[in-house]
């Protein structure tokens, strides 16, 4: 059975899709001086290879509902075909990662998408049909016109977008949190746990707020809704990463 967490009535299970190094030197996308990488080195040691790549996790997370019924934030890097595949370490284990937590595709009536790249949509759609047949996406309106799936998941009836916050059911809402695409959003459970999607990518930017990532779209509105949503859930909070080398995460006192 994967990691999970409970929160009131509703279960939060990582899905991890396959791990590997990242395309370009860590140093080359932050700006951070030694200490604040020896910093995140030791809250993170997991996120370094002997050799120094920076390591990533691609993970998904299902929140299963009482019922049954399952919220799926985010679809992972995908088959050997998916459009990562020129980056990422697929094919990815989403499917046998779900049937270990004992999930059904088609148990799964949502999907979140939490931004449109590559890495978090691979099993959206496959062999030009949605992936979870039962299910209807969700994306943020300014993330459509990048979406490599949209015109597979419109053709299906199954694409829903959204403009802002949204609440899906009892104690699961989607907050918008734009910066590193136009479009991007994370989910919050029960006003404790945060699906952060990539709102932050490193270790580095848990401990540093403020820092920005060269692949952020607008690196100052990420800024902005990091520190935001950071905040809104205080030194009680907890965060679920999809690149972060564990994956539930409590938040505590973070350096000025």
């Amino acid at each position: 059975m994967p990691p999970t967490m409970t929160l009131g009535d509703i279960e939060i299970i990582m899905l991890e899709d396959g791990s590997g190094p990242f395309f370009s030197p860590r140093e080359e996308v932050f700006t951070a001086t030694p200490d604040q990488w020896a910093a995140a080195d030791a809250f993170d040691p997991g996120a370094r290879s002997a050799e120094g790549e920076w390591l990533l996790r691609f993970r998904c997370f299902a929140l299963r509902r009482p019922n049954g019924r399952v919220v799926l934030v985010d679809a992972g890097i995908g088959p050997a075909d998916a459009p990562s595949a020129s980056w990422a370490p697929v094919p990815g284990r989403l499917p046998e990662e779900l049937a270990a937590a004992g999930i059904e595709r088609d148990d799964v009536e949502t999907v979140v998408l939490t931004h449109v790249h590559t890495d978090h949509i691979g099993w959206a759609v496959t062999a030009g049909t949605p992936y979870f047949r039962n299910a209807r996406y969700l994306l943020q309106t300014a993330d459509f016109p990048r979406f490599a799936f949209a015109a597979q998941l419109t053709a299906a009836g199954q694409l829903d977008l959204l403009d802002g916050d949204a609440r899906l059911a009892p104690g699961i809402e989607i907050v918008a949190t734009p910066g590193h695409t136009p479009g991007h959003q994370s989910v919050l459970v029960s006003d404790q746990l945060l699906v952060t999607g990539d709102l932050l990518v490193h270790a580095l930017q848990l401990l540093h707020p403020t820092i920005e990532y060269a692949h952020e779209m607008d690196p100052a509105l990420a800024r902005e809704s990091r520190v935001a949503a950071l905040g809104r859930l205080g030194d009680a909070g907890i965060l679920a990463t999809p690149h972060l080398s564990e994956p539930f995460l409590r938040l505590a006192p973070r350096p000025a």
